[in-house]
């Protein structure tokens, strides 16, 4: 088998539902370079034959059968696609006739729902908990945390501001964060800023190595980035959050992903989203 396949994200919509189940699938398989490319808005038949004939020509340029991940609500559309020259799978094709003899009831093949603005009020609270992120990024605002359902508190570059924008774009979280710096260090417990909101904080640590080479390519041959700096600040952000109770997670082998869901589950904020 090749080592190198190409790999087709098709969708009638946005493609983030073929994107992300269909990358779940493919990096179950190492030793296999995939190249992705997502193909969104394929909603008339006239556009559907365009994607096919662009499959037909990467198998004949590859010599190897691409890879397409689907999620096409129409069958007219999604059947000019399913072509020989292609190994298809079709996520809408594969569940909604089991749902349907399940529940005894027709799905309404309506495009884009899974991704429509049909609740208002969850869209805007998704739009103001992005806001109140970038609002209160990088410890801006320190006194006007009152309203943060959540604080994470780690040392420069360890994963703060994405993770918390994913958890405002994701799950409607107003989430701010507290940079530690080395005036943090040295004395007992936290920041006095941070103390009124001690319930709301979560740490986040990272190995210092991997610190310093993310820090590097920010500001190369630094003492902000050399290694011995980052061992001292992981050590003193890893002593206050042992001192002080804060619950705390290692970003080093987690994607945003990954660490916006463990933070949701630790704190017990999934019985308020779902």
């Amino acid at each position: 088998m090749s080592a190198h396949r190409t790999v087709f994200f098709v969708s009638d919509r946005t493609g983030i539902t073929a994107e992300m189940l269909g990358h779940s699938l493919i990096t179950q398989f190492e030793g296999i370079e995939f190249k992705r490319i997502t193909l969104p808005f394929v909603d008339t038949e006239e556009k559907a034959q365009l994607v096919a004939e662009r499959i037909r020509q990467t198998y004949a340029a590859d010599g190897v059968r691409p890879l397409v991940f689907s999620t096409f609500v129409k069958n007219e559309v999604r059947d000019l696609i399913h072509i020989p020259e292609a190994h298809m799978v079709d996520f809408f094709e594969a569940f909604i006739e089991p749902l349907e003899a399940e529940l005894g009831q027709d799905s309404s093949h309506t495009v884009g729902k899974s991704h429509s603005i049909e609740n208002f009020h969850e869209y805007n609270t998704r739009i103001e908990a992005v806001n109140y992120a970038l609002a209160h990024d990088d410890g801006i605002k320190p006194a006007d945390l009152d309203s943060a359902d959540i604080v994470l508190v780690g040392v420069s570059r360890s994963g703060k501001t994405p993770t918390c924008l994913y958890l405002a774009l994701q799950y409607g979280i107003k989430a701010a964060n507290y940079p530690l710096t080395p005036d943090d260090f040295g004395q007992p417990g936290l920041p006095k800023a941070l103390l009124p909101f001690k319930h709301k904080l979560f740490g986040l640590t990272i190995v210092p190595e991997r610190l310093a080479q993310i820090r590097a390519e920010r500001k190369p041959d630094s003492r902000y980035a050399s290694v011995d700096n980052c061992r001292f600040e992981v050590a003193e952000a890893e002593a206050i959050y042992r001192s002080a109770g804060v619950p705390h997670l290692n970003t080093t082998n987690k994607s945003i992903e990954e660490l916006a869901s463990t933070i949701v589950h630790k704190t017990n904020m999934a019985r308020r989203i779902y």
